[in-house]
This record gives structure tokens, C-alpha cells and sequence, in this order.
């Protein structure tokens, strides 16, 4: 028997149908290169400053071509740590002191933490917040501030005219009085930091005596509550909850942060830590714990929110 061969088919198309096809991939050709080309400006462009690293940065970045200003500032407390400053208390001379320049100076800040509790710093334009830190003026930071005694230096040159402030940069101490205005240019007064008009004085209701309430068994966590950073809980004595335990010798007591801003867990009292123990900076979220193993009374606060304080017994 005789091989049969395979027979292959093949595959014919008509020339009109190829010109079709052609004027097809042609006509894609010329409307995606009519698209690119046209865009062409898009394609070679960086984004806004402003839009890609935020408005407050868009103005760092000065040029120095004026002259050097150096600036002494130091941190200050009141003595029950509600009111905090620059250099000098409110009502006393050179306090958070006003600074002028002209577009192209370079302001030297020189930092000092003359206070007891943690500091930092930055330059920002905003009027409000702690947002919009300006690189290259922030000294430490939140998560790792300078300690009392500590100090450093930065440098802010203005690229433009405008008020823009000076402030510590641990969360709740620009509102408790740290900050203060650099007014570069001729700005009018409008534009100016205004100082807070005074509450008026609100007459307290006499305090109506309620019985102690009974305190529920300890479990061995304190809770630094959420809203501790700013003063008030004080108060009502709920820096911590509870602030006030008791426990046995060899019993350990955990501190849980659910505040949003970080903390310490210092023993001793403001201005005065013993180092017995000493949890240095916790963020929010975690904890810290300590075994005692001795008997006695263990007051403690916070190194960066001194107005928090608790006392641990020992029995």
C-alpha cells in the first residue's frame, strides 16, 4: 500500500481584506501617538510640590542670601505644669518671644530643656496643630524628645513672606503655650498670630459631697487613659485608672498606654524621679511592667505629661 501524504491547509485571505487590517492598525497608530504627543508636557512634569509632599514643605528649602539670626530658646513650666512657654512664663519679659526676618535669613535656633518634662521642636505654617513640620528646623521628635538638660540647634531659612510659628512638638504642649510667631516680610497685622482672648471666669457651683465609691479588686494593669496627655485628668485624679493601687510583695503591675501619645512611667514625683523604676518612652498600644519586691509606698508620674502621677503600696 502506498503512503498517503498529510495535505496542510492553507490559510488565504483576500487583498481586500488585508488592506482593511491595515488601514485598522494604521488608524490605532496615528490616534495613540496623536494622544501621547499631545500629553507630552504631563509625561516630563513633576507633581506639585505642594500636592506630593504637603503645603507646609513647599515652602522650606530657602536659599540663604541674607543675613544670620540666632535665636536662644529654652522650655518652661509652670510649677503644676498646666502652662508651658518659651524662655520665660506668660506676663514675664522675653516670653515665647516674636521673630522677624526677611525672606532669605537663616534663623539659628539654639534648644535648650530647662523644664522637667520631654520636649521637642519644629517650625511649621500652620496656625493650628502640630501637622507640617518644616524639614531641616525639627529638633528630636514626639517618639524620641529631648530630656530635661538636654539641647541641640537647627536652622530655618524662609523661601516667602508670611507668619509662620515655632513650637514643641510633643502632642498637647503647642496648646498648653509653646509656640511662637517668626514673621518674615512686611505682613500685616491681620495676619498675625492673635493672642487668645480670656475665657470669662465661669462662678463654680458649690460640690456636693457623694460617698466614696467602692474601688473594684485590682488586676494588675493601670491604664494610662486616652485624653492623658492634655491637663484636666488631673482633676478627677484619673491620669492613670486606677492611680492609686495596692499589692503584695512580689506581685507585678502593668501599664497599658491607650492614650494616642506616648508616655513614661517615672517613680518619684516631677522634678524629683528616684530611678527605682523607669519605663522611658512607651508608645500607644503598648505596656511596661514592673515586679516589686520590696515593701513600701512607690509614688510615680509621667516624664513628658508631669501633671500624671499614681502611687503604688507595697504590702
Amino acid at each position: 500500500m502506498s503512503e498517503i501524504e498529510p495535505v496542510h491547509p492553507n490559510f488565504i485571505t483576500s487583498a481586500e481584506r488585508t488592506a482593511k487590517m491595515m488601514a485598522i492598525m494604521l488608524g490605532i497608530c496615528i490616534t495613540g501617538g496623536a494622544i501621547f504627543f499631545g500629553m507630552g508636557d504631563y509625561w516630563i512634569s513633576s507633581p506639585p510640590a505642594a500636592a506630593s509632599i504637603g503645603a507646609a514643605e513647599a515652602v522650606a528649602g530657602g536659599t540663604f542670601t541674607g543675613q544670620e539670626i540666632p535665636v536662644s530658646l529654652s522650655f518652661v513650666e509652670s510649677s503644676d505644669f498646666r502652662t508651658l512657654a518659651f524662655n520665660a512664663l506668660p506676663g514675664d519679659p522675653d516670653n515665647n518671644p516674636t521673630i522677624n526676618a526677611e525672606v532669605g535669613d537663616k534663623i539659628i535656633f539654639n534648644v535648650s530643656n530647662d523644664g522637667i518634662a520631654f520636649h521637642a521642636f519644629g517650625v511649621t505654617a500652620e496656625s493650628e496643630g502640630l501637622a507640617g513640620i518644616i524639614p531641616g528646623t525639627d529638633i528630636a521628635s514626639a517618639s524620641s524628645p529631648l530630656k530635661p538638660g538636654e539641647s541641640d540647634t537647627s536652622e530655618f531659612i524662609p523661601a516667602e513672606e508670611g507668619v509662620y510659628y515655632y513650637i514643641c512638638t510633643v502632642q498637647g504642649h503647642r496648646a498648653q503655650g509653646m509656640v511662637g510667631k517668626i514673621i518674615v516680610g512686611d505682613v500685616s497685622s491681620d495676619t498675625q498670630m492673635m493672642a487668645p482672648t480670656p475665657k470669662p471666669e465661669i462662678m463654680e457651683e458649690p460640690e456636693i459631697m457623694e460617698e466614696p465609691e467602692i474601688m473594684e479588686p485590682f488586676s494588675g494593669t493601670i491604664s494610662v487613659p486616652a485624653g492623658s496627655s492634655a491637663p484636666g485628668c488631673d482633676e478627677t485624679n484619673e491620669c492613670f485608672i486606677p492611680a492609686d493601687v495596692s499589692i503584695n510583695i512580689g506581685e507585678t503591675v502593668t501599664w497599658s498606654n491607650d492614650d494616642s501619645a506616648a508616655h513614661t512611667v517615672t517613680s518619684g514625683t516631677p522634678g524629683a524621679a528616684d530611678d527605682v523604676f523607669d519605663s522611658s518612652l512607651f508608645m500607644a498600644g503598648t505596656t511596661f511592667s514592673h515586679t516589686f519586691d520590696d515593701a513600701g509606698e512607690y509614688d510615680y508620674f509621667c516624664l513628658v505629661h508631669p501633671w500624671m502621677t499614681g502611687k503604688v503600696q507595697v504590702n
